[in-house]
């Protein structure tokens, strides 16, 4: 999965590079407008095209059938019924495409929250950095946190026994990119931060080794096998996206212009939705 996520994250960073220093929405509307392209050549590769037509039509036909014979309640009901078992036929046919497109979508979206999902910190603003130990882990009060010329750690470390977590207040003082150092007895742990303001990948969270962990968190390798500490966590702020003036989610915004740059073009490509 390491693998994986190096070269999908290699690719989708080398994608938005050039919209780095740009609004948000510039992006993600290039993104969304690939998706769009890149769902509707799966639809018409993997779903029954003709089936769908006729379902469709039979659909509009039910339609026609209940203005036509509005004062008849039998054949209303009926054509309510065929509506409704047609409409479920189409949901059948959109559902193998759905298939082919839900794992590649999904690997997109775990890459692309890393970039539109968290803003960088904010220059002089204390941020919190937290580390979980393992039940069997080192003495918290023996760990040590490094952090590089522009970054500064504020405070002691916080020891929160219920959560077995230590918690310390780091401040950016610099732009840029930085390793902070966790030295846990003999061991060394580094995670990476990142205070640029520009759309970068940034990892709010590294954790153990594990399928689902390198599914959600990709953008980091994960800690050690059999490490002192389960996770190290840097407390990003949330990035909400302005979109026709609507302040909302990343993943609300690049659904809407997919669907929408999808039905745009379908004629052009030749596909029925």
């Amino acid at each position: 999965m390491t693998a994986v996520n190096t070269v999908l994250g290699g690719f989708v960073g080398a994608l938005l590079y050039p919209f780095q220093s740009l609004p948000p929405i510039v992006g993600l509307l290039v993104v969304s407008a690939l998706t769009a392209i890149g769902m509707l050549v799966v639809f018409r590769a993997t779903s029954n095209q003709a089936r769908i037509v006729a379902v469709k039509r039979s659909i509009h036909a039910g339609l026609f059938e209940i203005r036509l014979f509005n004062d008849d309640v039998r054949l209303i009901l009926r054509a309510q019924v065929d509506i409704l078992r047609h409409n479920l036929t189409y949901l059948r046919l959109s559902l193998v495409p759905m298939v082919w497109m839900i794992v590649p979508l999904s690997l997109l979206i775990a890459q692309m929250q890393f970039h539109y999902g968290y803003a960088g910190l904010d220059l002089g603003r204390p941020v919190l950095v937290k580390i979980q130990l393992a039940e069997d882990g080192a003495d918290p009060q023996r760990l040590e946190l490094t952090a590089p010329d522009g970054l500064r750690v504020e405070t002691p470390p916080v020891w929160i026994p219920t959560l077995r977590e230590v918690a310390w207040r780091i401040v950016p003082d610099r732009a840029g990119d930085y390793a902070l150092s966790i030295q846990v007895d003999d061991r060394t742990y580094t995670k990476s931060v990142r205070t640029s303001g520009m759309i970068v990948r940034r990892s709010p969270v590294k954790l153990a080794p594990g399928f689902l962990n390198q599914l959600l968190y990709p953008v980091e390798a994960p800690l050690p096998a059999n490490a002192a500490v389960t996770s190290i966590e840097v407390t990003y702020p949330g990035r909400e996206i302005s979109l026709l003036g609507w302040r909302v989610h990343w993943l609300v915004a690049f659904f809407l212009l997919s669907l929408a740059l999808a039905f745009a073009l379908r004629d052009r490509f030749g596909v029925v939705l």
